[in-house]
């Protein structure tokens, strides 16, 4: 059950409530959470985004159980309904948080979680994306405290998904907002692998929980060697350490380490190739430096070794963490001797590191409605051109090409004039009903259901 959909009977219902008393400042202003109290009233079966739900008595808890091989304890469903109150300032057991997390892990019969684990963080208001491939588990989730850690120990319940690798970060109040259905702003999603979405939870199966496109290469059997946040400045400063940067160049292009190496990537599962080019050369490489450098054989030696341009020491990074342990064990299984990557990524950095000694410049790109973050994890500047999924500054979005759901500076040439009148097209509906696709989006044509009404009532007539 999807309780955070909104559709037109929710801008419906905010018309309604506009010009209604203080209750419509709770739709129109998502810092205002305080609601009216009422006497209690019958249970009420109306959509959560109906207006008259007003009349109904709050939700109350009911008992689900989990079944199959992911069993747990009986579990009441949560009291909280989409717009219970919270206050992003609060460390309670009702304030919303945000975790990533993940385990590399032999999983192959993981696809029997995917159906307990979406009811669960369906029945305690946990939104979010979580992957599920033999290889183990990926995901970030928001909703309370109480509900996000609850979700996780029922993943941990699994004796190979113990010991998530996990990173909490703060949730702002426009993003406790669009948790709640306050907000009419987009809820699209950034960046592949990560279906990342407030208002609801998407839980997906796949070959890999992050796509090298080498699913044979295995954290489990051969990664590199962890280095904290507090080691990893000394480590990077070394001149004898080559630093890359794992992630993708619209991740690169807002932020990266001092000094670091941008393989320019657009997809994860290029990073294979750029190492390929770049540290071991194919006979051509080889000719050619023969060529070049004549009868010296001590140089048509070098020449012909590939491991002369691999580097002494590698040091790698990333987001979270995820694509560097994949990362490590390929370079590993390509000969490299010393791999390091940063435990934790970006974030464990930026979140422990103090700007004043940090070796970090610019922001880092996340796959959640934040776009960036900052030192201490605070949200960024930039914000998401919803034609490619990439960020855009300020400055790019006083540029010519920029048109807001449609394109941007680094996706307007690569878009034929067809791709964005589509995309205005969807950008017209969202403006107009709160949702692409139109009022009607999901439900049934009324002369159809109408048709099959009658045909069910045939059948059930002949018996």
């Amino acid at each position: 059950m999807l309780l955070l959909r909104r559709g037109s009977s929710l801008l419906l219902a905010l018309r309604m409530l506009s010009s209604s008393s203080s209750s419509s400042l709770i739709f129109s202003n998502p810092k205002l959470h305080q609601l009216p109290s009422s006497s209690p009233k019958p249970f009420c079966t109306l959509p959560l985004n109906s207006p008259l739900r007003s009349s109904c008595a709050p939700f109350h808890p009911q008992t689900m159980t989990l079944s199959k091989r992911f069993s747990a304890d009986p579990i009441p469903t949560s009291p909280s309904s989409p717009f219970r109150p919270h206050s992003p300032d609060s460390t309670g057991p009702d304030s919303l948080v945000v975790v990533s997390f993940y385990k590399f892990a032999d999983f192959p019969d993981h696809a029997d979680l995917r159906k307990p684990l979406k009811q669960l963080c369906q029945d305690l208001f946990v939104s979010g994306g979580i992957i599920l491939a033999p290889e183990g588990i990926n995901g970030s989730i928001c909703g309370t405290r109480e509900s996000v850690e609850r979700v996780l120990s029922f993943i941990q319940s699994d004796d190979r998904l113990n010991g998530l690798r996990r990173i909490e970060s703060p949730v702002s109040a426009e993003q406790e907002a669009i948790h709640h259905g306050h907000s009419s702003s987009s809820p699209l999603a950034a960046g592949e692998d990560a279906p990342f979405r407030w208002d609801h939870v998407r839980v997906k199966l796949k070959k890999e929980i992050v796509t090298l496109g080498m699913p044979d290469v295995s954290p489990i059997e051969k990664v590199g060697k962890y280095v904290s946040p507090k080691d990893w400045n000394a480590l990077i400063s070394d001149p004898d350490t080559v630093v890359i940067d794992v992630r993708n160049n619209y991740e690169t292009r807002i932020g990266m380490f001092k000094g670091a190496v941008d393989p320019c990537t657009t997809a994860f599962r290029e990073f294979p190739s750029w190492v390929g080019d770049q540290f071991q050369p194919d006979d051509a490489d080889v000719e050619q430096a023969k060529v070049r450098e004549g009868s010296d054989e001590s140089i048509n030696k070098d020449a012909e070794s590939p491991k002369q341009k691999m580097p002494k020491r590698v040091a790698m990074y990333c987001t979270g963490g995820i694509r560097c342990e994949k990362a490590s064990s390929f370079m590993l299984s390509k000969g490299f001797d010393e791999v390091y990557h940063l435990k934790g990524g970006i974030l464990k950095y930026l979140e422990e590191i103090p700007k004043t000694e940090s070796l970090w410049e610019g922001e880092c790109f996340v796959f959640d409605k934040r776009v960036a973050v900052e030192h201490g994890l605070v949200q960024g500047n930039f914000k998401l051109c919803y034609g490619c999924k990439q960020p855009v500054s300020d400055a790019d979005m006083e540029a010519p090409e920029w048109e807001y759901g449609v394109s941007c500076p680094y996706c307007y040439s690569t878009k034929s004039e067809e791709e964005k009148e589509r995309a205005r097209a969807r950008q017209r509906q969202f403006e107009a009903w709160g949702v692409i696709g139109g009022p009607d989006k999901g439900r049934r044509p009324a002369a159809k259901a109408d048709s099959i009404k009658t045909d069910q009532t045939n059948d059930s007539a002949s018996g």
